[in-house]
């Protein structure tokens, strides 16, 4: 079946990673929003809907080729390239595999750690992926299938987040059938996908392994405070800062007014002026508090066979007059 989507047609894989998404979202207990926005980004950059078209450059100007890039001096090509993605089954493999991990390190660490992790993965795969095209043509000469070999997806970066999350594990895990130590699956399935997949960027996924490992030792021997760690509160600190002064009022909201503000309130009872609002029953009388004519005129036992007269008398001797 055939189902028309912005610019693309499915053939059915794109529904199915949809239902999938959604599915893992309502089901689980932590919904890791990071995780959901760059399934999104990469989703709509393969869609291309035409609200967003002028604003996505063509696939043609973001191929990540290791040539061009230092030629040109291109970041739009190192940067970009992960996000985009030759076909469906390319984009659905990927992004079922990042909705995995991106539930295992995002509900583990927070949200703006994960964003820093994927962002440092992202730019040390691709520069480790670079360095090593650039150094098989300056030490062996080996130009054809690296240096100016043309790629895009976000497998580097799932290799690399892959070396991060098994890193401490010691349990094992199937690759394409085979059981391996978790800690070695990433090299498990760059050997394999190499033989069973054809087409696949050995040196990008190598990349993201290299970029991994080389993330995990600078994690361990750096103490201090990630960069892009600091970077990216900032961004979402500034977001958040219009909104602080929009407080929600604390209690229940209903279609007919706040319940438990901390507004003041008068008894319609005694007429004493109640100025926490977070009371049920009015401080002076007892009397049970009304909310736009919606809780009952019933009274506590406190105030139960006083006549209006004697509460509001006592209210004087009690104030002194107020």
């Amino acid at each position: 079946m055939e189902v028309r989507i912005g610019q693309r047609v499915s053939r059915g894989m794109l529904p199915l990673l949809a239902l999938h998404t959604v599915s893992e979202y309502y089901r689980s207990d932590h919904k890791p929003p990071f995780t959901a926005a760059l399934i999104a980004a990469n989703t709509l950059i393969y869609l291309r809907p035409s609200f967003l078209d002028p604003l996505i450059p063509p696939i043609e100007q973001v191929w990540f080729n290791p040539h061009l890039i230092l030629k040109n001096k291109d970041l739009k090509r190192f940067l970009l390239s992960p996000f985009y993605h030759i076909g469906e089954p390319h984009l659905v493999y990927n992004m079922l595999s990042l909705l995995w991990k991106g539930f295992q390190l995002e509900t583990s660490m927070g949200s703006v750690d994960f964003a820093s992790i994927v962002a440092s993965l992202l730019v040390l795969s691709q520069g480790v992926t670079l360095m090593l095209s650039k150094s098989l043509l300056l030490f062996f000469d080996y130009e054809r299938s690296y240096y100016s070999e043309y790629s895009v997806g976000f497998s580097g970066v799932l290799f690399a987040m892959k070396v991060v999350l098994n890193s401490q594990s010691e349990n094992y895990t199937s690759v394409y059938g085979i059981i391996v130590p978790s800690r070695y699956a990433a090299w498990a399935e760059l050997v394999l996908a190499q033989l069973l997949v054809p087409g696949v960027s050995f040196l990008g996924h190598l990349g993201g392994i290299l970029a991994g490992l080389l993330y995990l030792k600078l994690r361990s021997t750096y103490s201090g405070s990630n960069p892009i760690k600091v970077l990216i509160r900032g961004i979402v600190d500034a977001v958040k800062w219009p909104f602080k002064f929009l407080r929600r009022r604390r209690g229940r909201i209903t279609g007919r007014g706040t319940v438990g503000s901390n507004r003041a309130w008068r008894c319609q009872t005694c007429t004493y002026d109640n100025n926490n609002g977070s009371l049920r029953v009015c401080e002076m009388c007892g009397t049970i508090r009304v909310v736009n004519g919606v809780s009952s005129f019933q009274r506590s036992s406190h105030s139960d066979g006083l006549p209006l007269d004697e509460l509001r008398r006592r209210r004087i001797d009690r104030f002194g007059g107020r």
